[in-house]
Formats: C-alpha cells, sequence, structure tokens
C-alpha cells in the first residue's frame, strides 16, 4: 500500500529497488528516519518486529495516532473540514507554539493562586493546564491538514488547490490497520539503533540528504551525517541507507558497498521531464543476494546454445 502522507524526500520512486536489496532474511526491520514510511508501507509485515521511527515528534506523533486512535483522529479530521489560506496559516501557527499557554492563562492561574487555598489551586491548575496543552489526536489532526494543504507537502506555504480532506479517510483506516504491530517511536537515530541493534536486525535509514538539510523541520548537521555513518559501523545488524550522490557520502563511505541508483526527479518534472535525480544505495552486506534468486526467462538463442552443447 501506498503511505499516508506525502512527505519530503519519500521514496515511492526507489522502494522497488530497495526491497530488491533487503536481506533475505531478518527478524526484526526498523526504519530509523521513517517519514512517511513509504518503504514500510509497501513491504509485507513479514518481520517480527518492525519499528518506524522519526525525530520529528509531529511525524511519530501522527502514526501514532493513525495506529492507537483512527476513530478519534477520523472525527476531528471531519470536524469543519475547509481548505483555504486562512485556515492554513491558523493550523501553521498552531502547530509552531512550543508552549500552548496564553496571557488568558496566565491571568487565570494568578487569580486562582491569590483566591483559593493549596490544594483548591492545584486541582484548578491541573484543569487549567490540561485544557492549554493541545491534545495529541488534535495536534496530529492539525498536522495531517497541514500536510495535505502545503505546497509539495512541505508545510511552509499553502498548496493554492482545492482539496477536501474526507477523501482521505480510507487511508487513515487502512493505514491503522498496516500499523497495528508496529512499534512508533520518537528517538535520536544513535540512541534508537543502539536499543534495536541484534544480529537478525535490519536498518533502513534515509536520513537527510547531504546540503539539502533545510527542507526538514528537523536540523541535521555535518557532523550528524558522520554520527551516522560512525553508529552503523558498530552495528551486527544489516544495514542500508539511501543517500544523494555525492563526493562527499562516496568519501564518508568508502569501506562499505555503494550502488549508483537513479530516480524520477518528481519536483523537476514540470520544468524538464524526465529529469532523474542521482543516489547511492549503501549497506554492509551483500545485496544482490535477493536478485540471485530471481528465475531468468530462458529465451531461443539460450535454447539453441544448449542444444549445441549436447551434440
Amino acid at each position: 500500500m501506498n503511505s499516508i502522507i506525502s512527505w519530503v524526500g519519500g521514496k515511492k520512486a526507489l522502494r522497488s529497488l530497495i526491497y530488491q536489496r533487503m536481506p533475505k532474511e531478518f527478524g526484526r526491520y526498523v526504519e530509523v528516519f521513517g517519514g512517511g514510511g513509504w518503504v514500510l508501507f509497501g513491504k509485507p509485515p513479514g518481520a517480527d518486529m518492525e519499528v518506524y521511527n522519526d525525530f520529528n515528534a509531529d511525524l511519530a506523533n501522527l502514526f501514532r495516532c493513525v495506529k492507537e486512535r483512527p476513530f478519534a483522529l477520523l472525527k476531528e479530521l471531519n470536524f469543519l473540514p475547509l481548505n483555504g489560506r486562512d485556515e492554513f496559516n491558523v493550523l501553521k501557527k498552531y502547530l509552531e507554539k512550543e508552549e500552548f499557554t496564553s496571557e488568558y492563562l496566565r491571568e487565570e492561574l494568578e487569580l486562582a493562586q491569590q483566591n483559593l487555598s493549596g490544594p483548591q489551586f492545584e486541582e484548578i491548575k491541573a484543569i487549567l493546564m490540561e485544557n492549554a496543552v493541545m491534545n495529541d489526536v488534535k495536534r496530529a489532526a492539525a498536522f495531517f491538514k497541514l500536510i495535505r494543504y502545503s505546497y509539495g507537502s512541505g508545510c511552509t506555504s499553502y498548496g493554492c488547490q482545492p482539496f477536501d480532506i474526507r477523501k482521505t479517510f480510507h487511508l487513515i483506516w487502512s493505514g491503522s490497520r498496516r500499523l497495528k504491530d508496529t512499534v512508533i517511536e520518537n528517538k535520536d537515530f544513535e540512541a534508537l539503533i543502539r536499543q534495536y541493534d541484534r544480529d537478525n536486525a535490519f536498518f533502513y535509514c534515509d536520513p537527510p540528504y547531504f546540503e539539502t538539510e533545510g527542507h526538514y523541520a528537523v536540523e541535521f548537521r555535518r557532523e550528524d551525517h558522520a554520527r551516522l555513518r560512525d553508529t552503523l559501523a558498530g552495528c551486527q545488524g544489516k544495514w542500508l541507507v539511501s543517500y544523494n550522490d555525492c563526493e562527499y557520502i562516496r568519501e564518508l563511505y568508502k569501506d562499505y558497498q555503494i550502488e549508483a541508483v537513479s530516480r524520477i526527479n518528481n519536483l523537476a518534472q514540470r520544468y524538464d521531464n524526465g529529469c532523474e535525480f542521482p543516489e547511492v544505495l549503501i549497506s554492509n552486506y551483500d545485496t544482490s543476494e535477493r536478485m540471485r534468486d530471481i528465475p531468468t526467462q530462458i529465451g531461443l538463442f539460450d535454447l539453441m546454445d544448449d542444444l549445441y552443447d549436447t551434440e
């Protein structure tokens, strides 16, 4: 199945190549930089354990709500399903706030503290604070709408296209069923890899591409690319990393298997139809083991060669 969302750097165009290069056997599958989860959603559940992780808390919260609270999420999405620039800007501001407090809340707390006894104040404070913090389902719904309404799913600018959010409800249902046995994590990649690393683990890593980090909400610095390489170097399990093809990444992973691949560059199709984007797949294992098991079709000339060999 497809993912429930589009996302920057999504692997829809590359995932068939990734599936062909996965190890033949593994006990746990871990997507370290989950993003839209395109590789996860497209593969059969097969492994004993599946883990989706992203350091973007809104992504992790959305996937957790899709998995565990689909009814509540659909109910929230169905409330005022408008689509316009004004609503987009409201949603954007709603999600950008780090603390969901206001002058009104502070005033209420001050008045309560001045006029109530200690136990009474603590009771009313808990109620006020609970109302001030954004509910996880409300935040997930706002984030889902922001993705759907934004240009290129980038969550930064309005897409200027009419869209009825209710058309996506079937994706929430199918996504919930697909994620029912998947562990949803919101960790730094190093902590996650160390936690789930085993001999039978397979890690798929799709980090922010080198020198394109500005397109992502979570900061990923040059030293983080090196830290990822160092973390993977100590793995017991197998891993596959997708990156943009550049000299820095090739040098960083020069001790591992590097394969050049390409995919259609979706963002450039409007201006340069057929334009492709060069990428590399990097691994610490033989990625050709699945391909060797694929039966090849015997042609007429192969049969003739076999016939002459027997004469």
